[in-house]
């Protein structure tokens, strides 16, 4: 690792958790293997196998009213789950394309607030900018609305570690969020698993002391990495990024518990294997398969030994 690096990750963490380990989350999706959207009934599924397989005490979502044409109104499904499971909930808003208020309305049929400590906040958007499907001043318009709505919770929004880093996300840092949520991976910067863990930690390294630097604080905002995380068996390579649960295994051991191991909360991308998601094309314009990312299969079972 580079020194660097590793020195930033010493400062930063220090204020976020004093000998402590970060907190492991699981990045969800709200649609059954057969195309459906979950129900409440799923979700215990879902979160019965996380709880006897992991040490993750908490879930984040993605879009609240819709995937893929289905209106799946995830916060009424999950929320009563994850209270009976003992799981905590970041809430997901998908606002691209005009679906802010039809999102927002869903977060609020849910009464999120009533659900206590189960409720851990809401996200607004997840790598928007990066594709430019909104501008830095909409997506402050949508965070200060939801901040009026929920003025107890904790709001944040989630991006590339790179935007964070280069001052893309400058605007956003000063808006009054709570929680950044930086998103790595070196398999996307077509790392290998042997260089994986260095690129990895120096990218959060980047992205954090960046925050730090315009925050002006050390911990004013809680910095979490929002998706880490390596394709299985069955994925697409990417350059010299080979798939595969092997390699997924040394990246999870290696990576994973090793930002956890410094104090630093991370989600990792994802909980489980969905078949029926599709490809997706990346800068370069490669196909990638995107069914193969879960550390559990889409039948909920664990492919190694989850626990760091």
């Amino acid at each position: 690792m580079h020194y660097r690096a590793l020195l930033s990750i010493i400062i930063l963490a220090a204020p976020l958790a004093v000998s402590a380990a970060g907190t492991l989350g699981f990045c969800l999706g709200n649609i059954n293997p057969d195309g459906s959207c979950k129900t409440t009934a799923d979700f215990e599924a879902d979160f019965t196998a996380i709880k006897a397989n992991t040490d993750a005490i908490v879930v984040r979502t993605y879009s609240a009213s819709d995937q893929d044409g289905n209106p799946c109104n995830t916060p009424s499904q999950i929320l009563p789950a994850a209270k009976i499971a003992g799981i905590q909930v970041l809430l997901g808003m998908w606002p691209d394309d005009g679906a802010y208020n039809k999102e927002k309305a869903a977060i609020d049929a849910a009464n999120p607030a009533s659900f206590g400590d189960t409720f851990y906040g809401i996200t607004v958007g997840s790598e928007g900018m990066y594709r430019g499907t909104y501008t830095a001043q909409e997506l402050i318009g949508w965070i200060q609305d939801v901040r009026q709505s929920y003025p107890n919770a904790q709001i944040g929004t989630a991006d590339t570690w790179n935007g964070w880093a280069n001052g893309t996300m400058d605007s956003i840092i000063t808006s009054g969020i709570d929680l950044v949520l930086a998103n790595g991976f070196p398999y996307w910067q077509y790392q290998a698993i042997s260089n994986a863990t260095e690129s990895y930690f120096d990218a959060m390294a980047q992205a954090l002391g960046r925050v730090q630097e315009v925050s002006g604080s050390l911990n004013k905002l809680h910095f979490i990495n929002g998706e880490t995380g390596w394709p299985g068996t069955g994925g697409t390579d990417a350059g010299a990024a080979i798939t595969g649960d092997d390699n997924m295994k040394t990246y999870w051991q290696s990576a994973m518990c090793g930002l956890l191991d410094w104090g630093v909360d991370s989600f990792w991308f994802e909980a489980f294997d969905e078949p029926n998601k599709p490809d997706s094309t990346g800068d370069n314009g490669q196909v990638s398969s995107e069914q193969h990312w879960g550390a559990f299969t889409s039948n909920r079972a664990a492919k190694f030994d989850l626990h760091c």
